[in-house]
């Protein structure tokens, strides 16, 4: 199955500039997809777990953003799968975005040439 024979999911924040371009991106390449906006929707632990199962957990928590950054060094230490999936459907800004769902892979971040080699 092709990528533009389904619908695809962006995952991420409203409000994020990286979000933005990504989003920006998808409409100028006519790429339709379903926004879900975690922050107001949340996150469940299903999508989570298969995003670090995929990716790492060190990839799809956002360890530069300020929320994270603002974490008592305690929540910070000895971090694994299940404590950084714990933090981050506490907290969904922690997550890395935008999370693009293709059906069988995701991307996480968003590089315009990704995008494209993915859509192709």
């Amino acid at each position: 199955m092709t990528a533009s024979s389904k619908t695809l999911h962006l995952f991420g924040i409203k409000a994020c500039d990286t979000m933005k371009k990504a989003r920006t991106w998808l409409d100028e390449h006519a790429v339709s997809y379903e926004f879900h906006d975690y922050k107001t929707a949340g996150i469940d632990r299903e999508h989570l777990t298969q995003w670090c199962n995929e990716h790492g957990w060190q990839v799809v928590l956002n360890r530069a953003g300020t929320t994270f950054r603002k974490l008592e060094d305690e929540r910070k230490a000895d971090l694994d799968q299940s404590k950084a999936i714990e933090l981050m459907l506490a907290q969904p800004s922690m997550i890395k975005r935008p999370v693009l769902d293709l059906g069988d892979r995701t991307l996480i971040g968003f590089k315009p040439e990704s995008y494209s080699a993915a859509l192709k």
